[in-house]
This record gives C-alpha cells, sequence and structure tokens, in this order.
C-alpha cells in the first residue's frame, strides 16, 4: 500500500485562479500574494505544499489556466509545540469524535498551523478529507465532530444547522447561591472590544443556555451547562454575566494581559457530550468525554 502524502495530510486554503494573462500558476500567485516572495512559493511548491483541487502537486512549470482551484498550505515559522494529547472516541467512514485537551486549536488560526486539531487528525488518520462540524474555543477541552467522508458531510451539517445536536458542557465557577435551577439565561450578544471579544447587549435575545448544578464543592461549583443557540464564547459571557466567570477564564468579565499560556490553570470548561440522531441511518447516537476538570488546576 502506497503510504499517505504528509503533504496532503494538512489543511490548506483555496485559490480559483482569475482571469489574467500568466503563463504559469506560479507567475498568477506570485502577482496575486504580493507578500509572498517567489523563492517561497518555489520553496511550497517544491515540497509538495502547492496542488490543485484534485490534490495533484503542481510544478513550477505547470500552465496557468483561468477557473483552476489551487490549493495551498502557508506556514508558520517557530511554532510553539502544545504538549497535550488529543484521543479518539470514534472513527467510521462518516464521522470522527475527538476528545480535544486544553490549549489546541481545533484549525488552523493565528499562530498555529501544524498544532492544531484538524492537522494532528488528518495525519493521525491518513484523511485529509477531514472538516469539523463545529468548533470549541482552544481554551476549552473536550469532544469536537469532524466529517471525514465529503459525500454525507451536508447531512451531518445540517445537524448542527437546525440544531438538532444536544451538547453539554461542564465548568467550575463561583457559586450562585441566590439562584433557582435549572436557569434559562437568554440575552443578546454582540462583537465587544477587542474583536474577539463578545458581549451582551440590550435588544432582543439571539442566544440562550440552560445551567444546572452538578456539584456544590467548596469555593467553586461544578455546572453543567447545555447552549440551545451557538454563539461565540456563549458560555463564557453567561457565567460571566450572573456573576460567576468559569474559573481561569482570561476574557470574561475583564480581559486579562496577553501573556503566554499558562498550562497550570486551563480553563474550567469541558465539552462534555454530544447527542443526536444518526441522519443516515436513525441510530442514537451519544458521545461523551473522558477528561476531568480539576478543581485544583482552577486555584491561584
Amino acid at each position: 500500500m502506497k503510504p499517505p502524502d504528509t503533504g496532503a495530510l494538512r489543511p490548506g486554503s483555496t485559490l480559483r485562479l482569475p482571469p489574467g494573462a500568466w503563463a504559469t500558476v506560479l507567475d498568477c500567485l506570485c502577482e496575486h500574494f504580493g507578500r509572498v516572495a517567489r523563492d517561497q512559493w518555489l520553496s511550497r511548491i517544491e515540497r509538495g505544499l502547492v496542488r490543485d483541487g484534485d490534490g495533484r502537486a503542481l510544478t513550477a512549470r505547470t500552465p496557468y489556466r483561468v477557473g483552476l482551484t489551487v490549493r495551498y498550505f502557508r506556514e508558520i515559522g517557530h511554532e510553539v509545540a502544545i504538549p497535550f494529547v488529543e484521543s479518539i472516541v470514534h472513527a467510521d467512514r462518516e464521522l470522527v469524535v475527538a476528545d480535544k485537551p486544553h490549549f489546541l486549536p481545533v484549525a488552523p488560526v493565528g499562530d498555529w498551523m501544524e498544532e492544531t486539531l484538524l492537522t494532528r487528525l488528518m495525519r493521525r488518520l491518513g484523511n485529509p478529507l477531514l472538516v469539523p462540524l463545529h468548533r470549541i474555543d482552544r481554551a476549552t477541552a473536550g469532544l469536537v465532530l469532524f466529517s471525514a467522508n465529503p459525500a454525507t458531510r451536508a447531512a451531518y451539517q445540517a445537524l448542527f444547522r437546525e440544531r438538532r445536536v444536544h451538547k453539554t458542557y461542564e465548568a467550575l465557577a463561583a457559586p450562585l447561591a441566590g439562584c433557582g435551577f435549572p436557569l434559562l439565561h437568554r440575552s443578546r450578544l454582540v462583537a465587544g472590544d477587542p474583536f474577539f471579544r463578545m458581549r451582551e447587549s440590550p435588544g432582543a435575545p439571539n442566544s440562550e443556555t440552560r445551567i444546572d448544578v452538578l456539584e456544590r464543592c467548596g469555593p467553586l461549583w461544578r455546572y453543567e451547562l447545555a447552549p440551545v443557540t451557538g454563539r461565540k464564547h456563549q458560555l463564557r459571557v453567561h457565567m460571566a454575566a450572573l456573576g460567576a466567570p468559569i474559573a481561569n477564564d482570561r476574557y470574561y468579565p475583564q480581559l486579562s494581559p496577553a501573556t503566554a499560556d499558562d498550562y497550570r490553570r486551563p480553563l474550567a470548561l469541558l465539552a462534555r457530550s454530544l447527542e443526536f440522531t444518526d441522519p443516515l441511518c436513525g441510530t442514537a447516537r451519544r458521545f461523551s468525554s473522558a477528561r476531568q476538570l480539576r478543581a485544583e488546576l482552577t486555584m491561584p
């Protein structure tokens, strides 16, 4: 059996070549991406990191053709290694369910390309067609569901779009002794300042979370959080708005100064379970994380 082409087993970006008078694909890329030096494009091409839409490696002499889909792979120098390992909860022809550690991004973003859950799984499973069906924050641990087969991907994407996936999270946060549980928190979430934060705003609610208590454990209670909607940072904003920000949250209620990750104090938020009816066979599916939130890691 031919070994997997590791050049293809990583997430990439795509460009459909625009109209122009270039002789080669390389000429087009150099002009289209003016900030990337020609020598850098040549290096990527030589290492098989520029391909067509079918995954075939291009060369420096590949003729330019308008409309050609080019898949290319960006690179990050001195990428920080993340010293935690994901586990695979389930894998079949259609789906992969991974249990993500804290600090690991789901997909390439910012300073991370190789050190992402998607890149690791592509290489581990030898499947360049993996696509995450939803996202969780880099700071959050727990379950992430991937489509492994483009032919059935739309059916699983519809589950999330139509809110037919029941997700539960666990969090450690300060006691909400004056509240009755289960508690339903609704609010309107809008972009905050800086751009990567969210905030609550007056107006019709567009976010909803069901909150219950699993354990009253001294200065920190263990909560079950069930998001009805899936807004960015929804659980973190809602808990902070109630006066019980999730332990070790560096964004809410106040933004902490930018520093290197402190692996001793992970955000105390875990994507615990995913439940849905499989759209292909009608089977009830339920997956659970094996990770545990440890109260001793949340204290200064």
